[in-house]
């Protein structure tokens, strides 16, 4: 069986766990979010893999672009993704890496923008499967009134972020 070679890594906003398969990121979640062993489960399954705890270059590069990003140096991330799970997610996914850095969508806007106006909750749905936060900036989606709302590492975690944006476009 393959494997999905894991560590955990904190951040000054709660700690992820990265991991990697076939030196591609598959997963950069937060560590104690309720959907965790369920987005485990995906990956496992589509993966054919099972996790072990280690070290690789992919996560390396994560844990140096993750830390540049908390230290207001980096607005883009050059790693590669893999996201899994099924096409109407991935869909979701590459919609969410079009919202510009520092700024908002809503579900709604989501939902227009992968040509399914009428599919909001199953947009939110994915949005919520998304098993590499930050990187696919599921944090960037907002509540059509603009208020915050849910996201795995918690609304406080999601308000920094969304803060740490706007003020690196202030820079």
């Amino acid at each position: 069986m393959s494997e999905i070679i894991y560590q955990h890594h904190q951040t000054p906003h709660g700690e992820l766990v990265l991991g990697a398969f076939d030196d591609k990121l598959c997963l950069c979640d937060w560590r104690y979010r309720k959907m965790g062993p369920t987005i485990g489960n995906r990956l496992q399954n589509q993966l054919k893999a099972d996790f072990v705890e280690g070290r690789s270059d992919v996560i390396q590069r994560t844990v140096e672009q993750l830390t540049e990003y908390f230290n207001y140096q980096r607005k883009t991330f050059d790693l590669p993704l893999l996201p899994v799970g099924s096409p109407f997610q991935h869909s979701v996914w590459r919609a969410l890496l079009e919202i510009p850095f520092g700024g908002t969508a809503s579900y709604r806007q989501l939902a227009k923008a992968i040509g399914k106006p009428s599919a909001i909750r199953a947009v939110a749905s994915a949005n919520g499967a998304n098993a590499l936060a930050i990187l696919v900036p599921c944090h960037r989606i907002i509540g059509s009134d603009g208020s915050l709302v849910g996201y795995a590492g918690g609304l406080n975690v999601k308000k920094k972020l969304l803060d740490l944006e706007h003020d690196l476009l202030m820079q």
